[in-house]
């Protein structure tokens, strides 16, 4: 006999659950708030999704597959490497300043540090962090393989500046500052960019 079906639509209430993740951080949301948001008992959260933390992995996964892929999509997806990276900067300011979802990045500013029994969201979601960094360091390599920057170019270095730009840009978000602001500063961050390009060398 086949079992009962769920009363509830996963992956809408997967989603509330990443959207109040997103907000208020791992340790910030609590079973109570999950319920409230998810809608469904807190008994039918572990029968569907085994813990907070296993729901927590999920909601990141949701979001990397979403709105959060967008470095990924802009790395794969530009001709150049400088297309990729500004597309990258411009898609993150407005994925992180955009009315109707939390402001800033998910991976980013959900556990930066947590407290000892949850140390391992905090690893967890710093591997994420590191694969972003890795994902833009294999472009920025084919970027100097390619000649689309100097050999004598250092695409870690690149890769470090980006990576931490587009972090800073995840924590003005969440403490306000707005679009246009945000936006001004992706110019300056590209003269980094330029100036590894083969046409500005002496």
């Amino acid at each position: 006999m086949a079992g009962r079906p769920r009363a509830f639509d996963r992956e809408q209430v997967l989603r509330r659950a990443r959207d109040a993740f997103w907000a208020r951080g791992y340790e910030g949301t609590s079973m109570s708030d999950l319920v409230e948001a998810m809608g469904i008992a807190s008994a039918s959260i572990y029968a569907a999704f085994g813990s907070k933390e296993a729901l927590f992995h999920e909601a990141v996964a949701d979001y990397d597959a979403h709105e959060g892929g967008f470095a990924a999509r802009a790395l794969a997806e530009e001709p150049t490497a400088r297309d990729a990276i500004r597309r990258m900067l411009v898609d993150a300011a407005t994925l992180f300043t955009q009315r109707g979802n939390p402001r800033g990045c998910m991976v980013v500013l959900s556990a930066p540090k947590c407290a000892k029994q949850n140390e391992a969201v905090a690893e967890w979601l710093s591997s994420q962090r590191r694969a972003r960094h890795a994902v833009i360091l294999r472009r920025l390599q084919k970027a100097r393989e390619s000649g689309e920057i100097r050999p004598d170019a250092d695409p870690e270095m690149l890769a470090d500046f980006y990576t931490t730009f587009l972090q800073g840009l995840s924590i003005q978000a969440r403490d306000g500052f707005p679009r246009k602001r945000i936006m001004k500063t992706i110019d300056s961050a590209m003269l980094i960019f330029e100036a590894v390009m083969p046409h500005l060398a002496q």
